[in-house]
């Protein structure tokens, strides 16, 4: 969604989150164009989803944590998300959980045929409905704004009773030491129930992810079949994954290299 996005809208965008309640007016001084243009620009931003007009201006309409990672590391989360696409095949039932990176997969569906998508994540939504080749199920449960998913026992309760042949998750944080972590002990919950459901589970993280640890413990290193992550792994990384018994996958440029299998 905010990849679709012109420069003049991220920079509109950048300003509603930097500086609530910002004017129309100063808005078209900040971006150099006339009011007749913000209002054209905000206008164009509602109709995306993006954002919420109010009388005389406009709000984000997603946390802003959303938006940061969101911004973070774009290209590498792009080529990560391609890279999954590129595992399913026609006729596959597969989980994605909720996050910038695994949502972004939806952009790569296009062309397959007869696929089928479990999902917690809200950002997936505006992918999946665009695509009628997706068979698409969106579990219940609580809305969690931070990570615009849907999380608690109601969607644990309705993930149970799927099987899939993949199930894609992200991660705040991972490493050989302590597995995959997350900040949100709901998230960690949805993690778990979808790698129980599913044949493999691939994660999907950027290299900065590496050796970050979150609050809650998620799944071992030894739990999951491929890591997907672009070329700026720190030293030994990929050794200590691949000694983990985990497939790795590095996308970086117009390549993918293998290394290491389950």
């Amino acid at each position: 969604m905010f990849q679709s996005l012109t420069t003049r809208e991220k920079r509109a965008l950048d300003l509603l989150v930097a500086e609530e309640g910002i004017s129309v007016t100063e808005l078209g001084k900040r971006l150099d164009v006339s009011t007749v243009t913000v209002r054209s620009t905000l206008n164009a931003l509602a109709d995306k989803g993006v954002i919420v007009r109010t009388w005389g201006g406009a709000s984000p309409a997603f946390h802003p944590e959303i938006l940061e990672r969101q911004r973070a590391n774009q290209e590498q989360k792009t080529l990560i998300a391609a890279a999954a696409a590129g595992m399913v095949g026609d006729g596959d039932a597969i989980m994605i959980e909720a996050g910038t990176t695994t949502s972004l997969i939806g952009r790569y569906l296009f062309g397959r045929r007869d696929v089928h998508v479990v999902t917690n994540s809200l950002l997936f939504v505006p992918y999946g409905r665009a695509n009628p080749a997706l068979k698409l199920t969106v579990v219940g449960g609580s809305f969690q704004a931070v990570t615009e998913s849907l999380v608690g026992p109601l969607a644990l309760a309705e993930l149970e009773g799927f099987h899939v042949r993949l199930a894609f998750v992200g991660t705040d944080g991972f490493s050989a030491a302590n597995g995959t972590t997350t900040h949100l002990v709901e998230g960690a919950e949805i993690v778990r129930m979808m790698a129980r459901r599913a044949d493999r589970t691939i994660l999907l993280a950027d290299s900065s992810k590496y050796g970050r640890t979150g609050f809650a413990r998620v799944l071992g290193l030894e739990e999951i079949a491929v890591v997907l992550t672009d070329d700026a792994l720190p030293p030994g990384a990929a050794d200590e994954i691949r000694e983990a018994g985990v497939e790795l996958q590095i996308v970086g440029g117009q390549t993918a290299r293998a290394g290491g299998e389950r």
